[in-house]
């Protein structure tokens, strides 16, 4: 039996999020599907970060097991040949039979992606939230800054969230301009159910100058979902990948 690692990038505007489900189309079911396939027997895959739906990757990190031999290559040709979907293999490598893409994953980054203007998208569309009132990319910035280090972030889960508890460790947040787009980028040990859009729509409101940069520190402290922001749309989300300890093999993709 060979453990294997994957990175996986897709748009996740055609799927119901990463987690197979019955009653729509999941990454996780077109991913294993193709596995399967090359391989001749079945295949379940472990991701670094289940994604909801009409949320991107650029390097979904998953790990299977397998008896069936194949070089490197087979793996990522022969299951991007067989998903009729935007969604693609870029790398592959046998790894420890202990390696475990979730529980081994020391830190997990996202980008969020606003277009800021008012003419609506084309290109970007799916892609890019599309916000038409001028945004103070500085003040979500400072903002942004409240939210940095271990709380519980209670106030910044979804009502449905399943997580034992609400504590979490942001690394780093920061928001920055690209001409007619605002990025957010985030990074922490981990992420409850909805965290990153209700973090942006908290920062949209202090960028659209609805509220101060310290209201949102304000939020953090009341642990209350009512008082925050509304949750951003999914299609500005990216996840752009999991940090794994160096010793496990694991190219930095972020």
């Amino acid at each position: 039996m060979v453990r294997y690692a994957l990175a996986i990038e897709y748009d996740g505007s055609q799927f119901c999020g990463w987690q197979r489900q019955r009653h729509c189309r999941s990454v996780q079911e077109v991913v294993e599907t193709a596995l399967s396939a090359v391989a001749a027997a079945p295949v379940e895959v472990t991701c670094a970060g289940r994604t909801d739906t009409g949320v991107h990757a650029k390097a979904q990190i998953v790990h299977f097991d397998t008896d069936t031999v194949r070089p490197d290559k087979a793996w990522i040709f022969g299951a991007n040949t067989l998903m009729k979907a935007p969604v693609s293999v870029h790398w592959v490598s046998a790894v420890a039979p202990d390696f475990h893409a979730r529980y081994d994953a020391i830190e997990r980054r996202y980008r969020y992606i606003i277009l800021n203007r008012k003419a609506r998208p084309a290109l970007a569309a799916g892609r890019n939230a599309w916000v038409t009132q001028p945004l103070d990319a500085a003040r979500m910035d400072q903002a942004g800054h409240y939210l940095l280090g271990e709380h519980d972030f209670s106030a910044f889960r979804a009502a449905g969230c399943q997580a034992k508890h609400a504590r979490r460790c942001i690394h780093a947040l920061s928001v920055y301009r690209r001409d007619d787009r605002v990025i957010v980028d985030i990074a922490a040990n981990a992420f409850l159910h909805n965290m990153v859009r209700i973090i942006v729509g908290s920062l949209l409101r202090v960028g659209r100058g609805e509220a101060e940069p310290a209201w949102v520190g304000e939020v953090l402290q009341r642990r209350d979902r009512t008082q925050g922001g509304t949750t951003a749309d999914a299609a500005g989300l990216f996840f752009l990948g999991a940090l794994y300890p160096e010793e496990r093999g694991i190219p930095n993709f972020c």
